[in-house]
């Protein structure tokens, strides 16, 4: 039993108190692997599947040596640079890292294709430290002068084999170009074939290898089963479904903060207590909202893959995915919400046709395919397909008042960050004077 706690493994306090707040208790096996060697100045090499906690393997030790550092980025000149193959990939880690640094002074970017480039070159001039992109937008912003890579101390590649399968390997090697030698450099992939480590030998100095992989990738304790239902009718019938007896306390999964909240408002005017909990809600709204959900005095939350992670109540009868997530193991972090404690938990997915790509995704990764849900479509589906008819009768819509109190607690932990790299003599001007 891993028994380590993230202290203990040099991360600061401030760190520690937002761990803590999202709900992380102790490290999994590859942070505690991979943050001692990256405080001490190691280049990594990880081999590691979705689920394993990699963001925070990574995150964690580079945003306590920025800590340590006391430097502030020059205007678009980031110091940490994290390539993802995808913009879903590129805003979840983002968002994680922000959850990181809710108590630093440490800013952070991501730039992705897809979207008007002007507020990432705004946010690029007034200065980050961190920024996460893909390497299309990347290289673009870099060749019209918007961005400056020749100061990045710390360069992620996340999920390389995924980047190189995407044929990104030439956009790579010309964002390569662009940074200082003096790095220290990291690279994650779920797989290692020669391309990934002929890229690996090509970029990381005498790393230090990680593999780690999932021990279980979801609960055995939870029954999961989807049910194909068009996007204009899913309201309706997870109205119905969260009318069921056995439905006590539910947490309810949106992909966007703007869809969260619309959910949430239709089941309140349909008598059911719920609220929403996302990124855009400020820390004391959220720990409100989580306080009202714990004590029942709500019994559905809806909430999106951001706060998934800071959920972590006893008591969660079902999990809901209204929307599947783009990303295969933001699944695994959801129905994670139920069967706590050893309980057991029941997962349901409402699943529209364009979905169904994901859902191969999800049972690849998680190698279990969820059984038929049986729901009620809204009246007038009488000429709909047979495929899309409900087999089972309709549920009284009985509201429960039986919710279940409880929730773990975490604790925060204290440390010092006072770690310099090998191999760089070079420091900046600030560190210069100081």
């Amino acid at each position: 039993m891993n028994r380590q706690t993230f202290d203990a493994l040099g991360i600061g306090a401030s760190l520690c108190r937002a761990l803590t707040e999202i709900g992380y208790k102790q490290p999994t096996p590859i942070q505690a692997q991979a943050i001692p060697p990256l405080l001490n100045g190691d280049d990594l090499l990880g081999l590691a599947q979705t689920g394993t906690g990699k963001t925070a393997a990574f995150a964690l030790p580079i945003l306590e040596m920025l800590l340590a550092d006391r430097v502030k980025a020059e205007p678009r000149t980031p110091r940490v640079l994290i390539l993802a193959p995808t913009r879903e990939l590129a805003g979840q880690i983002r968002d994680e890292i922000a959850g990181y640094a809710r108590h630093t002074n440490i800013r952070h970017a991501c730039i992705f294709g897809g979207v008007g480039a002007r507020p990432q070159i705004q946010a690029l001039a007034r200065g980050v430290e961190v920024l996460v992109a893909t390497p299309g937008r990347l290289l673009d912003l870099a060749g019209e002068g918007h961005l400056n890579l020749n100061e990045v101390d710390y360069l992620v590649l996340d999920e390389a084999d995924r980047l190189l399968d995407m044929g990104f390997i030439r956009d790579i090697r010309r964002i390569l170009r662009l940074l200082p030698e003096d790095r220290q450099s990291l690279l994650f992939s779920a797989t290692m074939p020669r391309e990934v480590q002929s890229l690996a030998d090509e970029i990381l100095f005498e790393p230090v290898r990680i593999e780690v992989t999932p021990k279980k990738v979801t609960v055995e304790k939870i029954e999961q089963r989807m049910a194909m239902v068009d996007n204009a009718d899913k309201q309706a019938v997870l109205q119905k479904l969260l009318f069921r007896k056995e439905v006590s306390r539910a947490i309810v999964f949106t992909r966007t903060k703007h869809g969260a909240n619309r959910v949430a408002k239709k089941l309140v005017k349909a008598g059911i207590e719920a609220e929403a909990i996302h990124g855009n809600k400020s820390q004391n709204a959220r720990q409100r909202a989580l306080e009202a959900f714990k004590s029942g005095e709500v019994w559905v939350l809806v909430a999106t893959d951001i706060a998934a992670r800071g959920i972590d109540i006893d008591g969660i009868s079902h999990v809901i995915n209204f929307e599947l997530p783009h990303e295969p193991e933001s699944y695994v972090h959801r129905i994670g919400r139920t069967a706590r404690a050893g309980a057991s938990g029941v997962a349901w997915s409402l699943i529209d046709p364009e979905e169904m790509k994901r859902m191969r995704a999800i049972e690849r990764l998680t190698r279990v395919s969820p059984g038929k849900l049986d729901v009620d479509l809204p009246p007038g589906d009488e000429n709909r397909p047979p495929a899309q008819q409900s087999a089972a009768p309709s549920a009284e819509p009985e509201k429960r008042r039986e919710a279940r109190s409880g929730g773990g607690q975490d604790r925060a932990g204290n440390g010092e960050g006072r770690r310099r790299r090998r191999r760089r003599p070079r420091r900046r001007k600030a560190q210069a004077a100081a």
